[in-house]
């Protein structure tokens, strides 16, 4: 009788420290990957900054080549202009893919484990494909718009083409607000799994 319970016993230990073990690898790859979002969103972050900076150039450059009526410099302007808009499309784009990507790893995680974490962590994602959705909608309006205005120079067709910058602007503010939020939640989740 004795032995048996030895063997219940040990068989229990082992079941545990397995089960232990197996949480401990999964916490160690969550950890792992919210490192990897940090990195990331820290890189957003950044780029986010450089490009309302860079816009923001634009703008002046406009409002000066169109106080000088310098023809070149407007063409100048209205070229770096394309550039950006195009590489912010692009960037746009990408986003899209990297959230749909983390999408369908929140919905893997919530058919394996179910955890309201888990679902938490998909509602959150899910608002952040929303969002870069709808920025991204805006900045092709946008896109669009502007490259009817090329190389118009009236009056309402300058005030159209600024209050378009502008706006590509803000939207670059938001995005900065928004990957500022987005690091204040990867830095709870952090923080959360160190309990676990």
């Amino acid at each position: 009788m004795k032995r048996i319970s030895s063997a219940v016993l040990a068989s229990l230990f082992f079941c545990a420290g397995a089960a232990q073990a197996q949480g401990w690898n999964n916490n160690r790859g969550e950890r792992a990957q919210n490192r990897q979002e940090a990195r990331q969103d820290k890189r957003e972050l950044k780029d986010d900054r450089r490009d309302v900076r860079e816009l923001e150039d634009v703008l002046a450059r406009f409002d000066a080549a169109q106080a000088r009526r310098d023809e070149r410099a407007m063409r100048d302007v209205e070229d770096r202009l394309r550039r950006l808009v195009n590489a912010e499309l692009a960037e746009g784009h990408q986003e899209l893919q990297k959230d749909r990507a983390e999408i369908r790893r929140d919905n893997r995680e919530v058919r394996r484990d179910g955890t309201w974490d888990d679902r938490k962590d998909r509602r959150d994602d899910m608002r952040d494909y929303q969002n870069e959705r709808a920025s991204q909608s805006a900045r092709a309006t946008i896109a669009r718009e502007l490259s009817g205005l090329v190389g118009q120079r009236g009056p309402r067709e300058l005030h159209r083409t600024r209050t378009l910058i502008t706006q590509l602007i803000d939207l670059g503010r938001r995005e900065v607000h928004e990957t500022k939020q987005e690091i204040r939640e990867d830095q709870r989740e952090r923080r959360e799994d160190r309990r676990r």
